[in-house]
């Protein structure tokens, strides 16, 4: 009775051993329906590409769309000095006024004022004194009238003179220059260089003078020294060709 109690313990003790052995060794059932084997103690990383090159690629359109918004907000920014230059010497511009963005700007922002002045000024006047005569009030909104008026014309008379393209082909007689007019519109003229004086003149911010007219070209924006050399004679040259005479 003890031996077959023996037997039995043993046979117990070798299958709950050969039930563990099966479950260390790793088989796994596969995807492909096959028996495959894998350490039971390390689990496979999964990994994701579609995920990062998504990442990559929102982040360059990110950076690409700041880009842009960084450029529109440049173009509306009023700055004084040299502009970045979008033309590669298209129709043969050979100058271009440094401040000609600035000066458009500034001119267009008085010409508003300048309107709203005229317009709204003599309507305010009259609706929020009531206690003044006629007389003080027309002489209040002439008043606004004509300050408006005379700072719109001043800015015009200073920045009149200056050129904000000059077009200039080499060996030519002639050169196109780019003015402003009182409305803030560009238009051209065509000017000889045998019609340059020299500008004998107080007046500021003055290169030549030629046809009755002033005009200022910055020297040290200009990169054509010889052109800049016809375009400002020197006043012993001046006074040397009218003894001439």
């Amino acid at each position: 009775m003890g031996r077959s109690a023996l037997i039995h313990l043993i046979r117990s003790q070798s299958r709950c051993l050969s039930s563990s052995t099966f479950y260390n060794t790793g088989y796994r059932r596969s995807i492909a329906g096959t028996w495959s084997t894998s350490s039971s103690s390390v689990i496979p990383k999964v990994r994701f590409p579609e995920v990062s090159s998504f990442k990559h690629r929102s982040f360059a359109s990110s950076g690409a769309k700041t880009r842009e918004d960084n450029d529109d907000d440049d173009e509306h920014k009023i700055s004084i000095g040299p502009q970045e230059k979008k033309e590669e010497n298209g129709g043969g511009v050979v100058y271009y006024g440094p401040i000609s963005s600035t000066i458009k700007k500034v001119k267009l922002l008085s010409l508003s004022t300048c309107c709203l002045s005229v317009s709204l000024g003599p309507v305010i006047t009259f609706m929020t004194s009531p206690g003044l005569n006629v007389i003080m009030k027309g002489a209040v909104a002439s008043t606004v009238i004509f300050l408006s008026a005379s700072t719109t014309a001043a800015l015009h008379w200073f920045v009149s003179p200056y050129v904000h393209k000059l077009r200039w082909q080499p060996g030519s007689d002639t050169f196109e220059v780019e003015m402003m007019t009182w409305l803030a519109t560009f238009t051209p003229k065509t000017l000889k260089f045998s019609d340059i004086r020299y500008p004998d003149t107080q007046r500021p911010f003055v290169s030549f003078k030629a046809e009755g007219n002033y005009y200022f070209v910055d020297a040290e924006h200009c990169p054509n020294k010889a052109l800049l050399a016809r375009l400002t004679p020197p006043k012993d040259a001046h006074d040397s060709a009218f003894k001439n005479l």
